[in-house]
């Protein structure tokens, strides 16, 4: 952020927030989403069946995985992209 005022820096540091908290939002609903359309099925009742309530507990379990490997595979890769980048600084 060289080269901007503080109050350049400010604004910028709280637009990236904002639109952190957004793609977070966007995800947690995306995750509502999925797992109840997965995984409800039978709207007699206010509570959860117990086959309902497990269900989600699984989907919700197997999206916090999925999240979890594929920011290690992105950071992997990231890491990756790196080393090739300074091997070919090395080489010229």
């Amino acid at each position: 952020m060289d080269g901007l005022t503080q109050t350049e820096t400010r604004e910028l540091e709280q637009r990236m927030q904002k639109r952190q908290i957004k793609e977070f939002l966007g995800l947690f609903s995306n995750l509502v989403d999925h797992c109840f359309v997965s995984c409800i099925d039978d709207f007699t009742s206010k509570s959860l069946s117990t086959r309902e309530s497990g269900c989600v507990t699984r989907c919700v379990q197997k999206h916090m995985a999925l999240s979890q490997r594929l920011s290690e595979r992105f950071q992997e890769h990231n890491a990756q992209m790196g080393q090739q980048q300074q091997q070919q600084g090395q080489l010229r």
